[in-house]
């Protein structure tokens, strides 16, 4: 069961990332669907997966709901295309597409928001 669940995640992401990349998708869903699979690829999460339980939760409900979210604003012939060549890519095993923009966008997102914890911090603790 949790191998299907994997495959239909991987199905799921593939689908967004060629949906994403689509002329005719809308800018809010080309957006979210950035983000989603950002988030999913990024090697750092909202909350650390070293935490016990909770640090899964993160993953199983905030990527399934950005997916669901993102599908529904993907008009319906995009997302048939999307799907078909999602489903192309699956049956050959070619190697994981990648946009280099995007993984940019994901670490400076990352670090801006590490650089505002570091001030914050070091804010709080000046007498």
């Amino acid at each position: 069961m949790l191998k299907r669940w994997a495959r239909e995640l991987q199905a799921q992401l593939l689908t967004l990332w060629f949906g994403q990349s689509h002329p005719d998708t809308p800018w809010l869903a080309k957006l979210a669907a950035a983000v989603v699979v950002g988030y999913v690829f990024s090697p750092i999460d909202l909350i650390p997966d070293v935490v016990p339980v909770i640090g899964y939760l993160d993953d199983l409900i905030l990527v399934p709901l950005g997916i669901w979210l993102v599908l529904r604003l993907i008009p319906a012939p995009v997302l048939e295309a999307a799907r078909q060549k999602a489903d192309q890519w699956v049956a050959r095993n070619a190697r994981r597409p990648k946009n280099d923009l995007a993984a940019t966008l994901v670490v400076l997102l990352w670090l801006a928001l590490a650089y505002w914890a570091w001030t914050a911090w070091f804010e709080s603790k000046k007498p």
